[in-house]
């Protein structure tokens, strides 16, 4: 008679040093929002995005433990790889985040008015969201692409960019409605146009990726994106010399931070948040093409 256990369960999915990682991951994540929740409390926008951020990778993360561990992964319609690097990428970005807004809004070293235990909860809960980044990026630095390995797309440094650029164009989205006057001129429209078609073409090579449909086109998707890129580059090159024009030039704007504008509400602030990030992605998409020059797409591991 054949045992019907031990073959179909993959211990490696919880020994292995990715395997240990997740399973921090899952621990760290679940103190942190059980900390949170129980008596750290969060409010606002930001509250809720943080507990979000760790509810949502706690989630994923167990999900891909149960998957990996029972080998369930292998009946998905994905390639598992690109969706496992992908999310570790996403879930690095969304936890540093949330590891620094959450201190930053919440977190006081006096006790008065919350109380001493309240800021004893809020201050465990940081350093419990400090280790889940941890954990979450020394996921990415085990299972980056090594030279000369054989691996997924998203696993690459341009797969990992791809993840990276999508996260920033949100900040910069977030910051455009932001009552950041982005409608005063046709040409910081046209940077609006720049940022949100960048998005989505980006999001729909990683989707590709992820489901592993690249090799179902009719047209190369290798160098789409290779020429994708190229024009993204192109296009972010054109946002980075338009939108500060318009927005900083005393022509069109203001070169300094009016005096009279309320902290958390000035377009002003939005304006440069949008610049700087607008160069951050630039930076990223250059990357990517050099990167892009490198390797080889490997849509099924």
């Amino acid at each position: 008679m054949e045992s019907t256990g031990g073959p179909y369960l993959n211990t490696a999915a919880v020994t292995s040093p990715v395997g240990i990682a997740r399973l921090l991951q899952m621990t760290f994540g679940c103190a942190t929002f059980s900390l949170v929740a129980h008596q750290g409390g969060f409010s606002a926008a930001y509250g809720t995005f943080c507990m979000f951020v760790w509810t949502f990778c706690f989630a994923v993360t167990v999900f891909i433990i149960a998957c990996e561990f029972t080998r369930l992964h292998s009946c998905l319609s994905l390639s598992w790889g690109n969706f496992t690097a992908a999310f570790a990428m996403l879930a690095t970005l969304m936890s540093v985040t949330a590891a620094v807004i959450y201190p930053l809004y919440f977190v006081q070293v006096g006790c008065y008015p919350i109380g001493c235990q309240v800021r004893d909860f809020r201050i465990a809960a940081s350093v419990f969201a400090g280790l889940l980044f941890l954990s979450y990026a020394a996921e990415v630095f085990l299972t980056r692409a090594k030279p000369g390995q054989v691996t997924s797309y998203m696993a690459t440094v341009s797969g990992l960019l791809k993840i990276v650029q999508a996260f920033v164009a949100c900040i910069i989205f977030g910051a455009l409605v932001n009552d950041s006057q982005y409608g005063k001129y046709v040409a910081t429209q046209w940077c609006v146009a720049v940022y949100s078609f960048c998005f989505v073409v980006t999001v729909v090579v990683v989707a590709f990726s992820v489901t592993g449909k690249t090799a179902l086109l009719w047209f190369p998707f290798e160098r789409s994106v290779v020429i994708y890129t190229f024009g993204a580059v192109l296009l972010y090159a054109s946002a980075a010399v338009i939108w500060p024009v318009f927005c900083f030039d005393s022509k069109y704007g203001s070169p300094r931070r009016p005096g009279l504008c309320a902290k958390g509400k000035c377009p002003w602030d939005s304006q440069l948040v949008i610049a700087i990030f607008t160069y951050v992605n630039l930076l990223l998409y250059v990357l990517d093409l050099a990167y892009s020059q490198r390797i080889r797409f490997v849509s099924h591991i």
